[in-house]
């Protein structure tokens, strides 16, 4: 069976998932359609971009992944497919799609707008269609020419100012968790975790390894350094947000 992932900020309280749901199975025939989440917070791409790049690769080869955060529906933008590491995606060419390599490292090709699709619900009548021709085994070139020039907005890098590792919460969770772009596997044993000048510690195993209401740094489930508050909110706690300078 097929499986379709589908990652958008269109919510849960409108119909808006279940008509994209609706072409899929009406189109793809035997499908598994999988929620990563609709809860992106509206346009936001790189909220998009990062959890999809997280969770794509944990899915079988041939997963087919529909991602659609949108702002710029119906105008100029282009409406892509792509595939790498024998996985397949749909989404519109706005840099959600960043966290996949380059051409020649991922093919890309131009999707065709038919000309009674809706200028406001492209996820309907454009992505979904498409998704679901290549969930029925289709090829990328079966849908459209092959481009070289994706939109590429990547989320920022870590650099090194010579003393430390220099980075940025790049996505806070619900549960306040703040996600940084340094890898773990940069950061040496004890080095001390700063938000802006707040000292967080030194890198822990997990939560419990603090007293509840305490700061604690550790190694997050996608190898990247996270910081949290046990038992509470550590966005919240510390006024900070995406784009937040880190140190290690």
């Amino acid at each position: 069976m097929a499986i379709i992932t589908l990652l958008t900020d269109f919510g849960q309280s409108d119909s808006y998932v279940a008509e994209v749901k609706a072409v899929l199975l009406s189109q793809a025939g035997s499908v598994a359609l999988v929620d990563i989440t609709h809860q992106i917070a509206p346009g936001n791409v790189a909220e998009g971009q990062y959890l999809l790049g997280r969770s794509w690769r944990r899915f079988p080869q041939g997963t087919v992944h529909l991602a659609v955060v949108d702002p710029g529906v119906g105008t100029d933008r282009r409406a892509i497919a792509a595939e790498a590491e024998g996985h397949l995606f749909v989404a519109p060419d706005n840099g959600i799609l960043s966290f996949l390599p380059p051409p020649p490292g991922a093919g890309f090709v131009l999707l065709r707008v038919p000309p009674d699709a809706s200028p406001t619900f492209q996820a309907r009548d454009v992505f979904a269609p498409a998704a679901a021709r290549l969930a029925r085994g289709a090829s990328l070139l079966e849908l459209g020419p092959r481009i070289a020039d994706p939109y590429r907005s990547p989320l920022p890098t870590v650099r090194s100012d010579g003393v430390a590792l220099v980075g940025a919460v790049i996505h806070v969770d619900r549960f306040g968790t703040l996600v940084t772009n340094i890898p773990g596997e940069r950061v040496e044993p004890g080095v001390r975790i700063l938000i802006e000048d707040v000292d967080c510690g030194p890198l822990r195993r997990t939560f419990g390894d603090v007293e509840r209401g305490k700061l604690v740094a550790y190694i997050g489930s996608d190898g990247l350094v996270e910081v949290a508050v046990r038992d509470g909110n550590a966005a919240r706690q510390l006024g900070v947000g995406v784009g937040t300078g880190v140190r290690a």
